[in-house]
């Protein structure tokens, strides 16, 4: 088959489109599954530059996100046969082969029926940021009805989907933007406040939005200095959840004052530490986000595609920052 291989870490020139063996023939719990997209996330870059969490086992072929049609099924296989339309964040890692590939094989417990009503690019933007977004909010974060969010980067991967999903529990959205073009593009997924965070202080922006109290959550998706900028942002024993490692030289002291409850989202734990029922319960997530993308109560927006052999040019702009939604490669035609 056809896939993108990471020859070594550095720069994006090094995925090269190479011909490799197909995956083994499924068994067990197993679903072979033909790819038609992959999704493109900032984790994907990093392994790139840096490594894998593999290193011994380069070549590899990265990519989390998947979407694709099962073309066949292990004997012990319940939830799908062949033909049916799935989508589901696997691999990428180093270890378990990742989707920049025509095939892979993936547990049935780690895969949900794809949406319906949207394209295969679409379903393949959406497991990472959908899963990231759903954990931070619902459960790092305990978002309740009536509260009011702070997101930043809102028009971006992880950010335009946490608006939508923060808007469904009944809470008040404010999130931090840079151009006019991505404020209207937040306002249409329902945010009620925006903050252009080069022009404005986004703390004050917050806490006048408040009446002075804070926010009741705050949603970090930038990391570095926006992490503890955002302290006084929140509420005293309001909470912060980070999608980025906090920074060796965090200054804790209004976090500390402010009684605030820190949360850490990293998705990737449950593939990292192999828990199984952790995987299972992000494929749970997939299927109620299917269901809410198709009563039309949840958009991904894919901003750029790219054919499977131009990854190393979605790798690029990726890398220049800035981008509205996702960027997606497309494997073969829907």
């Amino acid at each position: 088959m056809k896939a993108v291989v990471m020859t070594a870490a550095g720069s994006p020139e090094v995925l090269q489109m190479q011909e490799v063996p197909n995956p083994a023939i499924p068994v067990g719990n197993t679903v072979l599954v033909r790819l038609i997209a992959a999704g493109i996330n900032p984790i994907d870059t990093k392994l790139r530059s840096r490594g894998t969490f593999y290193p011994d086992r380069i070549p590899a072929i990265l990519g989390c996100d998947g979407a694709g049609i099962v073309e066949a099924v292990g004997a012990g296989v319940q939830r799908f046969r062949p033909g049916d339309e799935v989508y589901f964040c696997y691999g990428g890692l180093g270890g378990h082969q990742g989707n920049y590939a025509e095939y892979t094989v993936v547990d049935e417990r780690f895969v949900a029926p794809k949406p319906a009503s949207i394209s295969f690019a679409e379903a393949a933007a959406a497991p990472l940021v959908l899963i990231t977004a759903w954990e931070a909010l619902y459960e790092r974060g305990r978002l309740e009805p009536g509260e009011q969010v702070l997101i930043h980067a809102g028009a971006g991967g992880v950010g335009h989907v946490a608006i939508q999903l923060a808007k469904l529990k009944g809470a008040s959205v404010s999130t931090t933007v840079s151009s006019e073009e991505k404020a209207n593009f937040v306002k249409q997924l329902g945010a009620d406040q925006v903050i252009f965070y080069k022009q404005t202080d986004f703390v004050q922006a917050a806490l006048d939005w408040t009446n002075g109290e804070g926010v009741d959550l705050a949603f970090d998706t930038v990391g570095g200095e926006t992490f503890d900028k955002t302290f006084p942002a929140v509420r005293v024993y309001g909470d912060i959840v980070t999608i980025l490692e906090p920074d060796a030289n965090t200054v804790w002291k209004n976090a500390r004052m402010r009684n605030l409850r820190i949360n850490l989202e990293l998705m990737l734990t449950p593939a990292l530490l192999g828990l199984e029922e952790s995987l299972q319960h992000h494929a749970e997530i997939l299927e109620q986000s299917a269901t809410l993308v198709d009563q039309g109560k949840l958009k991904i927006h894919v901003s750029h595609k790219f054919p499977l052999k131009e990854a190393a040019k979605a790798h690029q702009l990726l890398e220049s920052g800035s981008i509205t939604g996702k960027i997606v490669l497309l494997i073969s035609d829907e």
